[in-house]
């Protein structure tokens, strides 16, 4: 399950282009940071993705992506023309499959590495999709197949996609917009597939192709509600301290949510147990703006509420070095160091994460302003700033895991959410400090 928004110049308070996205994934399936630069490549070469090999092209772009360890594709991404693309599963009523093929993540990259504009990836991504189709596992420990959505955005333009097998469907965003686990276009479209027009008419698309039951155990709807009425209320002042808010919502509930207590799925999302399996895996904000070198603020961490979002120029590279994470715990992964704070946090929620939220809020005001004042300055100007705000960030994590290690923990969480816990961190071999 995710969240994607995106809100265009006329909804923001300074007229940039603020893309927004959360990564739902399996809890124990960590995420990463990888900047692969531009190249070039030779005639007739293929290109291996996640699960099957397709045709290269002779150029592809640089691209910053945000990845579960184990795919070739990405949850998040954005290329060096200052595109960036989020996508979402979705189920229709024709059963997705699980034959190896292309996987909606791998379309997301795809459309990166080839577009350098929004229209442009979008079209990247419709060409190769009714040309090959979309299949092949989705899961990291469980088999899972779904059909996939998109907000493909630049600094001027935005779509949404929305697919179901080779069928598809396009939307341009006027103002703002957001996406979750359900299909949403309906008659009122920008584009069509000319496959999916012979099949529909008039009809609308997502009322043709939703699984009601499926539709209904995502919660989809009710969440792009909820991120539709956040970006509706903030309309002409979205900033980027907005977006980030939004990606951290838990609901109505709001400061008395505790994720053991839950049974809705929130944009926030925090796995519990039944089918409460995902939780948010990694978020991203992107501040996109004409002539201006866009910015990217990324967690490399779970839990963007108990996260701090950093800054990132794709032209400058990643800051750090770390070693890329798999499904077992590592102290020198930024993801599972992460997780020492996370899943302390969760056995007390409320008291543990109001040791340091007040300060994860001051911290990215402070780098917001900083980068706001190089956003225009040479490399190593801009690199010095990203290095600072990442060094003070993993600085502040380092202190809120023992502030939160010395608050004692009063909740007493439901079994079947402990339990559920426990049972990954045992798979992930996690130390008992930072377990349940």
């Amino acid at each position: 399950m995710c969240d994607t928004m995106v809100a265009l110049a006329g909804s923001t308070v300074d007229g940039a282009t603020l893309f927004a996205k959360n990564s739902d994934r399996e809890r124990n399936e960590a995420q990463y940071l990888d900047i692969v630069p531009r190249r070039r490549w030779r005639a007739r070469t293929s290109v291996g993705l996640t699960h099957v090999a397709i045709p290269q092209v002779r150029e592809t772009h640089a691209v910053l992506l945000s990845k579960p360890f184990w795919m070739w594709g990405a949850e998040i991404g954005a290329n060096e023309h200052g595109v960036v693309i989020g996508n979402e599963a979705v189920y229709g009523a024709r059963q997705p499959s699980t034959t190896p093929g292309v996987l909606g993540m791998d379309y997301l990259r795809l459309g990166l590495e080839r577009g350098s504009t929004a229209e442009e990836a979008l079209n990247v991504i419709v060409g190769l999709l009714e040309r090959h189709g979309q299949g092949g596992n989705c899961g990291h420990l469980t088999t899972r197949g779904y059909h996939n959505s998109f907000i493909v955005a630049d600094a001027t333009d935005a779509w949404v996609l929305e697919t179901i097998g080779r069928d598809w469907v396009a939307e341009r965003v006027r103002g703002t917009r957001s996406i979750s686990n359900a299909l949403s276009i309906g008659s009122d479209r920008d584009r069509i597939g000319e496959r999916t027009r012979g099949r529909l008419g008039d009809a609308s698309f997502a009322a043709t192709m939703t699984n009601p039951r499926r539709d209904g155990l995502s919660q989809g709807h009710r969440r792009c509600g909820r991120s539709t009425e956040i970006l509706a209320a903030g309309a002409g002042q979205l900033d980027l301290h907005a977006m980030m808010a939004a990606l951290r919502d838990h609901g109505p509930a709001g400061r008395d949510w505790r994720p053991d207590q839950t049974a809705t799925k929130t944009i926030c999302m925090h796995a519990a147990w039944g089918t409460s399996g995902g939780q948010t895996t990694a978020a991203m904000v992107s501040w996109l703006k004409p002539k201006k070198t866009p910015v990217h603020w990324v967690t490399g961490s779970a839990a963007p509420c108990l996260s701090v979002f950093k800054p990132l120029f794709l032209d400058l590279g990643l800051p750090v070095r770390e070693p890329k994470p798999d499904g077992r715990f590592n102290p020198r992964s930024r993801w599972w160091a992460h997780e020492r704070l996370h899943r302390a946090v969760l056995t007390d929620f409320q008291a543990r994460s109001a040791a340091f939220a007040a300060e994860r809020d001051a911290l990215e005001a402070r780098f917001a302003r900083r980068i706001a004042r190089v956003v225009g300055a040479d490399a190593e100007t801009r690199r010095s700033a990203v290095r600072a705000c990442w060094a003070e960030a993993d600085a502040a994590e380092r202190r809120w895991e023992g502030a939160v290690a010395a608050i004692p923990t009063t909740s007493k969480t439901a079994t079947a959410y402990r339990r559920a816990w426990a049972r990954f961190d045992r798979l992930a071999e996690v130390p008992d400090r930072a377990a349940f």
